[in-house]
């Protein structure tokens, strides 16, 4: 029995002249949630994927971790080196992209064969939801600073109503996207990506003319402590792209003989062009304004009739990168086992994330501490990519979609007493070695021995990749179709 509610069945009317089926049209509320999607409603190309990424990646978030690489003490031409680097992780984010055109179903799904189906719920409750909804709150919460300095502009004081109001409206625009789903999210990103685009063009041009091509810092960073900072910058980038571990949610429509290359491609594309220019954008903004407080340093350098045009497009871009967050929480929020409608599933993942954004906005510094929190968050979701990737590779991308929905104990997936020993041993395995060398919020014994250089992110991936791979091999459970 599937522990969900099942979205509502599309109809048996005809594709549109574009090949989308009733159930995918911008115009109608997606009718999927977990289920499988049939190859009769399979439709578009991937090229389209390109769009969806690069409207999440041409965003705030990009500036300000591109400028906080030189205020951590690199010289421009060291973080952009790392801006390179970190963004060459959206490659395991375009690998993940492709078991959704082989099985037809999310990633919320695809990982029941990876950790079994009672172990995937665990997963889903952690790495799906509660992680996504603290991202959502944070994303909000800066929208929202950018959307109350554009009320103030206008004239009108920022006081706790409107505040509230300001955050609600935004929130709403944003789970609008999330419940119509699928088709809206395709449809939007296209003209959201040039819009944004346009807007960061123009940003660049001030932002360049004022960059100090030359620029190292008053006390050049060298040795361990050098060291230490340039794996830091890999790790805080990188972070960016391993926080999308369900990227088959978006690729689930493609035909299932859709090209892997060009699923990875343009996946991996829409990520890394827009991650490495935003993000060196803002590393060559902190060498001539003060990145600490990225907004109130660019309006320096920015015409002040252009100052309201980027403020609305902070807000638009992390509309779209909280509109992907929604959705996949929200099937998530299925995946865990709770019945309940995907619509529905988003507008409780919204609510949560707003009620977490009034409080951390206006009664403590919550979100700080969320913030905090989540700097660790690299912790688990190294390993968590590490193992989903790993298992693509071993079962050759070979997915069974209609078996992947049974979660009886009949299942192929339910494994020892509804866990797969295998994903659940490498994964906490990755976690605990990734533990034990981070330097954030703590020092972890072998950060100390090597100096303070944190190296939590390739010891969890290599360790949750290995450990998978040999517990698989040794179960004997690496089947050519799963």
């Amino acid at each position: 029995m599937a522990a969900t509610i099942p979205d509502p069945q599309p109809g048996t009317h005809p594709a549109d002249e574009a090949g989308r089926p009733p159930s995918d049209r911008a115009s109608r509320v997606e009718a999927h949630g977990i289920d499988h999607i049939g190859d009769e409603e399979r439709h578009g190309h991937p090229r389209q994927l390109f769009s969806i990424w690069a409207a999440a990646n041409v965003n705030y978030l990009s500036l300000v971790t591109g400028g906080a690489l030189v205020l951590m003490g690199l010289s421009l031409w060291q973080a952009l080196a790392v801006i390179v680097v970190g963004n060459l992780f959206w490659l395991l984010t375009g690998l993940l992209s492709i078991s959704g055109p082989a099985a037809g179903a999310p990633s919320e799904v695809i990982t029941r064969a990876i950790y079994g189906v009672l172990g995937n719920r665990v997963n889903n409750a952690i790495v799906g939801w509660m992680i996504s909804v603290c991202y959502f709150a944070l994303n909000l919460a800066a929208a929202a600073t950018a959307a109350f300095s554009l009320v103030e502009k206008a004239g009108i004081t920022a006081n706790t109503g409107v505040q509230i109001t300001v955050v609600v409206v935004i929130a709403a625009l944003t789970l609008a996207i999330g419940v119509y789903g699928h088709a809206m999210i395709t449809r939007l990103y296209l003209p959201i990506t040039l819009v944004l685009s346009a807007v960061f063009a123009v940003v660049a041009v001030p932002v360049l003319r004022h960059t100090d091509f030359g620029h190292t810092p008053a006390e050049p960073l060298s040795g361990i402590g050098l060291w230490s900072v340039l794996i830091a910058g890999v790790t805080l980038i990188g972070s960016g792209p391993l926080s999308y571990t369900t990227s088959a949610d978006f690729s689930r429509y493609l035909p299932r003989t859709t090209s892997s290359k060009a699923v990875v491609g343009w996946t991996t594309l829409g990520g890394f062009v827009p991650g490495v220019i935003v993000c060196s954008l803002g590393a060559c903004a902190a060498t001539a304004v003060d990145m600490s407080d990225p907004q109130t340093g660019l309006e320096q350098i920015l015409p002040v009739w252009f100052t309201p045009v980027f403020l609305l497009a902070l807000v638009l871009g992390t509309i779209a990168i909280n509109a992907l967050t929604s959705y996949s929480a929200g099937l998530a929020l299925q995946a865990v086992g709770i019945r309940i409608r995907r619509t529905r599933s988003v507008l409780v993942d919204g609510t949560a994330a707003v009620s977490l954004t009034l409080y951390g906005l206006l009664i403590s510094n919550f979100l700080d501490t969320v913030s905090n929190v989540l700097q660790l968050t690299v912790v688990l979701l190294g390993p968590a990519m590490a193992v989903y990737a790993t298992d693509i590779l071993l079962r050759r991308n070979r997915y069974d979609g209609p078996a992947l929905m049974d979660e009886t104990p009949g299942s192929r997936f339910w494994y020892t007493a509804g866990f797969n020993p295998a994903g659940t041993i490498a994964l906490a395995g990755g976690v605990i070695a990734a533990a034990l060398c981070v330097n954030t919020l703590y020092t972890g014994p072998v950060a100390q021995a090597l100096g303070g250089v944190d190296v939590a992110l390739p010891v969890g991936i290599v360790v949750a990749s290995v450990l998978y791979t040999a517990l698989t091999r040794v179960s004997g459970r690496v089947p050519v179709r799963s």
